[in-house]
């Protein structure tokens, strides 16, 4: 068996078995082929031999990327990977399901910040990843994205109905004490709702919630909750790091990138621009932090 083979083997299962997004597709063949590149004898793979990798070939993986400048993210996104691929090698094998116990990276915990861009995707991926079926991935993808690609908060989310689709350029939510808001859409927010809406197994009327749980349900906030949990465990991520802080971050990036508070207050859907002024104060943190860290003179 040659490595060309492996590969395809592993991208077909991920792309049409899992029906991971392209994105994912390619980082996790991508960390296969360095890890199958590494080893000693690479013409003598099987998936046999790799069913028998373990955490001293997982460690060895883990320190040559490291030490060709990877963060600690994503250094636990490529452990998670290199999990993943042994897990399907097993499989391949014949052998339960198993792979070598080898702790993630932590992220050394500070005050509390909202996650950069990188971490939110890597969250919302690892979430998908950590799915049982295609549908629930598609659907938790797209929760998440509500909340840091248009700023909703969790109940807000949910309480989506199929009304809004077909979905166009923005739509209207309604929040807190009923205030209305009109908010953009992002192509990938929306590519990610009617991905979702695709996959349902269940009927979606119009006056009914449009995200299921896996028995046709409404959606529990606290599902969410615990996948974004796991997934942020899986990442060496702080606790900060929950559905809320995307939120938290979508505001702040928009701040950072010139937005006025004004603006973001009508996004964020907030009664009064108080509550918005704090983003302020995260963003001006967060700036100092940088300059303490890289000015030579700090």
């Amino acid at each position: 068996m040659t490595i060309p083979d492996i590969l395809a083997a592993w991208h077909d299962h991920l792309a049409h078995g899992r029906r991971r997004s392209p994105h994912t597709v390619r980082a996790y063949v991508a960390t296969a082929q360095r890890l199958l590149l590494a080893l000693d004898e690479p013409t003598a793979i099987n998936w046999h031999s790799l069913a028998e990798l373990d955490v001293v070939a997982l460690r060895n993986q883990l320190a040559g990327r490291r030490a060709a400048g990877i963060g600690q993210v994503s250094a636990a996104r490529e452990l998670s990977a290199l999990k993943a691929f042994l897990t399907f090698a097993r499989a391949q094998a014949g052998l339960p399901a198993s792979t070598p116990r080898l702790r993630g990276p932590r992220v050394k915990k500070g005050l509390p910040r909202p996650v950069t861009p990188d971490e939110a995707m890597h969250l919302t991926e690892t979430v998908a990843d950590d799915a049982a079926a295609p549908w629930i991935a598609a659907r938790d993808t797209a929760v998440l994205l509500l909340l840091y690609g248009a700023g909703l908060r969790i109940g807000e989310a949910l309480a989506l109905t199929p009304a809004i689709l077909p979905l166009g350029d923005s739509m209207v939510i309604t929040g807190k004490g009923g205030r209305q808001r009109l908010i953009a859409l992002l192509p990938v927010v929306r590519d990610a709702i009617a991905r979702y809406a695709d996959l349902s197994p269940w009927p979606l009327p119009r006056d009914q919630p449009l995200f299921r749980g896996a028995k046709g349900g409404p959606l529990a906030a606290g599902l969410i909750r615990r996948a974004m949990a796991r997934a942020r465990i899986a990442l060496g991520l702080p606790p900060t790091a929950t559905p809320h802080a995307l939120r938290h971050s979508f505001a702040t990036h928009l701040l950072s990138a010139g937005a006025d508070l004004r603006s973001l207050q009508e996004l964020l859907g907030h009664a009064s621009l108080s509550s918005t002024q704090i983003y302020t104060q995260v963003d001006a943190a967060r700036l100092l932090e940088v300059y303490r860290g890289a000015h030579p003179r700090a």
